[in-house]
């Protein structure tokens, strides 16, 4: 990651993200991304917790539906 903005590429690219997003704009959505990663890996961490609710032979989105 070191090496990206090292490079004049990675310079050039970041200065390109700043003119056009603007740099008001550039910590909020920092602070989304962070977020956003933040959750996706708790939900990778936990992918069977909707598993465990579900009671044995059910899948966790099979509703209670009356068979007739």
């Amino acid at each position: 990651m070191r090496a990206l903005f090292e490079s004049p590429a990675g310079l050039l690219l970041l200065l390109l993200v700043i003119v056009l997003f603007g740099a008001k704009k550039m910590p909020d959505a920092a602070r989304s991304l962070g977020r956003s990663i933040r959750i996706f890996k708790s939900e990778m961490d936990s992918p069977n917790s909707e598993k465990k609710d579900a009671a044995p032979g059910e899948s966790p989105d099979s509703s209670n539906k009356d068979s007739n």
